[in-house]
């Protein structure tokens, strides 16, 4: 698997378009220009909130001129590490906050948004993400969230592909109580958003087996690392409170270590210093074949090495994955990870940091579309990348160990945890809970005093549970429209949306609204799959390029076609077509899904039959499509036994966009299911 990750990556480098020449890190001694960091004096305040007097680096020699940087990275600047002019915003009468605030705002894991179906006067809300590295959500924590959407949001809570809740429909005038409430239950944003490392992902599923949770304590002291430690998060909204629980010792030595030059000396930040990451940063850690993280699309991906009793030993990484690109901009692209080495276990937290560190002193920040850590990879090269983040870490990168193929887990349905306990992986479509389903998971999480895990594909579990429980609580649970997966669609078990319209300012059109339609669109049997994802513009959010059949959005009631994904997550999709109008998407789909289903291999999946027919042999299929010639029309005898019935059912499948037969075996799906309750699967 590594080989053909690497193979990939390897083309495009190759491919001039590809090729980025010129960065404007934070390092002198490999460029030309440099980004001195030096402690500005900052403009009269009326916050109480003290100013840090801190040099964030040393100061390193003038070369010539200063190089180009972006708007953000003069905020950063600014900003006393993240505080102005947030601070001064947020007591203003104003709904909304100014330019450089909402910059800001998002290190503290926060969106300024406005309600884009609103006509006239904006309408100003904020979104709120918080930071639940391995998806992690105590008890008291889901309830304050679920207390929260209805007192301040939308009455809803929205399950991200990073393992986080999103509340949205925040105004600004709530925004220290919605917070506060949040860090005084065990929660916490900082760091949701921003130029800096975001929520870390692990396995939710809460075995006990020894790599599962040593995957997820790595993930957690990983998180622990790239915290910030300035103090702006808890000055903002807690007065200065530190609400936390001690890190391990071992994450205070890591990231206090400074033998090799990672760290800024006497810094608030030892870490980040003034200007923190040129972009967003990702981290993954998992076990070898479990991919339920999409372990590749990450900055850094780290997997568990275990030796043949089980114990861990190391990890292997993995560095350059990223989603994120620009409609018909050659030169922004999504991006695999590729093997960058093994590591011992104990040397994980310096590892990873050299790794940040060379990214920070290194990567673009003079133009954010290329700040990401992939695009420095693609320019260097991985070999020449190596060998700095090598001189960070002080010592050479082993071999990285061979591990299996990736599998994709959902872990949808009832499981033994190891430990005698049960936990239940419940789908939620494009993660939005609300409604009923809303009510009944806070009375069942209440009532038995569960542990929650969010997945990266924006599922729930709920965990510890009692064998005496599971009837009970299935039967609730169904009742509530939680179904067992065998009663859930296939597509929608690995179907993934982004929010998009109304509320995301950077959607071009339709995602979670319209993946629901879409699905019954594609046209395939009940027990067919296809891993679908839907994202209201190319920023990639939930991951559409690793799909079988991912649609992007490129304008209004539009989509950029993508195939080639696989279902395991391993590899790359392409584009295939662009601007493909809703309307018109089944001319595009119908003749695909023909084609599979009459000229797949055995148990070809539909990502594999692209790749192995070819985007040419596709193009005529759909080009050259005149419709399923479908045989006269006739009663399914099985289901309708007179005339009126058959056409009571047509008339209200219609509705729904269904034929007869497909709704009427719905209705009949979900009998059996409310009749099976609590008989488990």
């Amino acid at each position: 698997m590594g080989t053909s990750v690497g193979a990939m990556n390897t083309a495009l480098l190759k491919d001039s378009k590809f090729r980025i020449h010129k960065f404007h890190g934070l390092r002198p001694d490999h460029y030309s220009t440099t980004l001195t960091r030096f402690l500005h004096v900052l403009p009269p305040s009326n916050s109480s909130s003290s100013a840090i007097k801190a040099v964030s680096a040393p100061v390193k020699p003038d070369t010539s001129s200063e190089a180009k940087r972006s708007k953000v990275e003069i905020f950063k600047e600014h900003s006393n590490f993240i505080r102005y002019p947030l601070n001064e915003e947020l007591l203003t009468e104003a709904p909304n906050i100014n330019e450089a605030a909402t910059q800001l705002i998002k290190f503290h894991g926060s969106y300024q948004q406005t309600n884009r179906d609103e006509r006239g006067t904006k309408s100003y809300q904020f979104m709120l993400r918080t930071k639940n590295p391995c998806g992690k959500v105590p008890n008291k924590l889901y309830l304050a969230m679920d207390d929260l959407a209805d007192e301040f949001g939308i009455g809803t809570l929205r399950l991200t592909t990073r393992q986080t809740f999103q509340l949205h429909g925040v105004v600004k005038k709530d925004l220290k109580t919605v917070m506060s409430t949040i860090i005084r239950n065990m929660g916490s944003t900082l760091g949701a958003c921003g130029d800096l490392n975001r929520n870390v992902l692990a396995p939710a599923a809460p075995f006990t087996r020894k790599d599962y949770v040593f995957a997820q304590e790595t993930a957690d002291n990983i998180a622990a690392l790239l915290s910030p430690q300035s103090g702006f998060y808890y000055d903002m909204w807690v007065d200065g409170e530190k609400v936390m629980s001690a890190e391990p010792p071992e994450v205070t030595k890591a990231r206090n270590d400074n033998s090799h030059g990672t760290n800024f000396p006497d810094s608030p930040e030892p870490i980040y210093g003034t200007q923190f990451l040129p972009r967003k940063f990702k981290v993954a850690v998992t076990v070898p074949m479990d991919n339920s993280v999409d372990i590749l699309t990450n900055d850094i991906g780290v997997v568990v090495i275990s030796d043949a009793d089980g114990e861990p030993q190391g990890f292997n990484l993995y560095v350059g994955g990223g989603m994120g690109r620009t409609h018909r901009v050659d030169t922004t692209f999504p991006r695999l990870g590729e093997p960058l080495g093994y590591v011992p276990k104990e040397d994980i937290l310096y590892a990873v940091k050299a790794i940040v560190v060379t990214q920070r002193d290194n990567g673009r920040r003079d133009e954010r579309r290329y700040s990401r850590m992939k695009y420095l990879i693609n320019s260097w090269g991985i070999e020449k990348f190596k060998s700095v983040v090598e001189q960070y870490y002080g010592r050479k990168f082993e071999p990285s160990r061979e591990i299996p193929e990736w599998e994709f887990k959902s872990y949808l349905g009832w499981h033994d945890q190891g430990d005698g306990g049960l936990f239940c992986g419940l789908h939620v479509d494009s993660g939005r809970i609300g409604g009923k389903m809303k009510k009944t998971l806070r009375e069942v999480i209440e009532k038995y005093n569960l542990e929650v895990r969010l997945t990266p594909n924006q599922n729930i579990i709920l965990c510890d549970i009692r064998r005496a429980w599971k009837r009970p609580i299935t039967t609730a649970l169904a009742q509530a429209g939680l179904l067992l997966p065998k009663y859930v669609d296939p597509l929608n078990i690995t179907a993934m949306a982004c929010p998009a319209l109304p509320l995301c300012p950077l959607a071009i059109t339709e995602a979670e609204r319209g993946i629901p339609d879409i699905l019954k669109r594609v046209g395939l049997k009940y027990n067919e799959s296809v891993v679908v994802r839907i994202t209201g513009c190319p920023n990639g959010c939930a991951r559409p390029y690793m799909a079988e059949l991912g649609l992007v959005g490129d304008g209004p009631n539009s989509y950029q076609i993508w195939l080639g994904g696989t279902p395991n997550q391993s590899s790359l999709a392409r584009t295939f077509m662009n601007k493909v109008k809703i309307h018109d998407l089944e001319k595009v789909l119908e003749p695909l899904f023909y084609c599979w289903k009459r000229k797949r291999q055995s148990k070809e999946s539909f990502g594999d039959f692209t790749n192995r027919l070819g985007f040419e042999k596709l193009q005529q299929t759909v080009d050259t499509w005149d419709g399923i010639v479908e045989a006269p029309s006739r009663f399914n005898l099985k289901l309708f036994t007179d005339k009126e019935t058959f056409e009571a059912m047509d008339d209200l499948a219609k509705l729904q966009n269904k034929n007869a037969h497909q709704l009427a075996m719905e209705v009949v799906r979900n009998y059996v299911a409310a009749q099976q309750n609590g008989k488990g699967e």
